[in-house]
């Protein structure tokens, strides 16, 4: 915004902006609190926001209506049921069964930088000793620490408890070590909304106030059944 400027920021294209690990680009981080206005309020508000004032920036690029990522067509394949009488690590393991062989992506001759892991890439990190839920665990903290501290201070997980973490870590890797993993979840870190009782975390249900008036006395069924199949929450 060209407000209180003589010139108006001019954002540089995404593909110009580094971001790896010498960069100098920064975060601006806006604590931004809107004002509670109605009636003429809002129609001077509107007619401000609409003037040029607030209007001298320059956009490079054109704004983006469709996904940049390649979609390619699938053909839908034999809806299968779980079987309901199975326990939870079963059931796991006969949807694992159902999922395809994964693929490695190659757009214009190049492998993709970045990947999202998936339970199954976990899995066979885990059961090739290639990694393990330990050294997993261990990132996990340090990049829940980083990401919460300044100038960061992004608080992407309200809560946790490191050392029930890598203790739930530690028995993962174990397990793996005797080549007795629970199922393919097992040392897989999933992260339970604060919605959900998850002990030993409060359940805060996106408030400040509701773990007050309604403390997490155990473990919803859903986490229940993760924790069983010895996924990390």
């Amino acid at each position: 915004m060209g407000l209180f400027r003589a010139r108006g920021v001019v954002y540089k294209p995404v593909e110009n902006v580094d971001l790896g690990p010498d960069s100098d680009e920064f975060y601006l981080q806006a604590n931004v609190k809107a004002p509670r206005m109605a009636g003429f309020l809002v129609k001077i508000f509107a007619w401000f926001l609409e003037s040029r004032l607030v209007t001298n920036a320059e956009l490079k690029e054109s704004p983006v209506y469709v996904p940049m990522h390649p979609f390619e067509e699938l053909n839908e394949q034999e809806v299968k049921h779980i079987d309901s009488g199975l326990s939870p690590s079963e059931q796991v393991q006969q949807a694992i069964n159902c999922l395809p062989l994964p693929s490695e992506k190659i757009v214009n001759g190049l492998k993709p930088s970045f990947r999202r892991w998936t339970i199954m890439d976990y899995y066979k990190a885990y059961s090739s000793g290639e990694i393990t839920p330990c050294m997993v665990a261990e990132q996990l903290v340090t990049a829940i620490r980083e990401s919460s501290s300044p100038p960061m201070d992004m608080a992407f997980f309200i809560n946790y408890d490191a050392e029930d973490i890598l203790r739930q870590a530690k028995e993962s890797t174990r397990r793996y070590g005797r080549g007795e993993p629970i199922s393919a979840l097992d040392g897989v870190p999933i992260a339970i909304k604060d919605e959900i009782d998850c002990s030993p975390y409060p359940t805060t249900g996106g408030t400040k106030w509701l773990h007050k008036f309604r403390s997490c006395k155990g473990d919803a069924c859903c986490v229940m059944r993760l924790k069983s199949c010895g996924a990390e929450c």
